[in-house]
């Protein structure tokens, strides 16, 4: 299997958890600005939606999503506890955190991206993520991750998106358990490898 991947995008959470997970997945660098990949393929035909993560099957089949990957990659490894067990509460709770995430971290930070969004805007945007990060502070106040005491996927998604606040000065002092929570993330040996053959070790919380 192939992973697209842009190194610190959201594609990051998906090589975490495959390493932690230890499927092997080759890696091939895509240049979102020019949608080619380091070999010079077209990223559109690969993915017609234009961005990562994507993983592409032996068989020819291409996932994309990062919140469906991570869960791919989970159930492709099970023993590997990434994920509780399909249709317990367990699991559904691994669900709600994914969706929370993606909804209200990953996009949340959107607007933030965008050069040209007014900076009323993107008080807006970081006032409305500082509630997030507060509820999030008050979950891991209690617990090392975010389903309790084992490391999912779920922990290499808030992980990998959480780090966006390096790139756009938002404070996350306020925040003692989450920054605790990530540097108990980056210390973990399979994200270290991650971070490092993306060339992020600098840029991790």
């Amino acid at each position: 299997m192939k992973l697209y991947y842009t190194p610190g995008a959201c594609s990051l959470a998906v090589h975490i958890a495959a390493r932690e997970a230890g499927l092997p997945l080759t890696l091939e660098k895509v240049d979102l600005a020019t949608r080619k990949t380091e070999t010079g393929a077209d990223f559109a035909a690969i993915n017609p939606k234009g961005y990562v993560p994507a993983v592409a099957m032996p068989e020819g089949e291409v996932l994309t999503e990062a919140a469906a990957l991570l869960l791919f990659v989970a159930d492709r490894q099970p023993e590997a506890g990434l994920a509780p067990a399909p249709a317990t509460m367990e699991r559904h709770r691994l669900h709600e955190w994914l969706a929370f995430i993606s909804s209200e971290i990953h996009k949340g930070f959107g607007p933030l991206w965008n050069p040209s969004t007014p900076d009323s805007v993107k008080q807006a945007t970081k006032d409305k993520l500082a509630q997030r990060f507060t509820y999030l502070d008050k979950v891991l106040a209690q617990q090392p991750f975010l389903t309790g005491e084992r490391f999912t996927v779920a922990d290499a998604y808030l992980f990998t998106v959480t780090n966006w606040a390096n790139y756009h000065a938002v404070d996350l002092a306020p925040y003692g358990n989450l920054r605790a929570f990530l540097d108990r993330v980056a210390a973990r040996p399979k994200v270290q490898e991650a971070l490092a053959t993306e060339g992020l070790l600098k840029q991790a919380a």
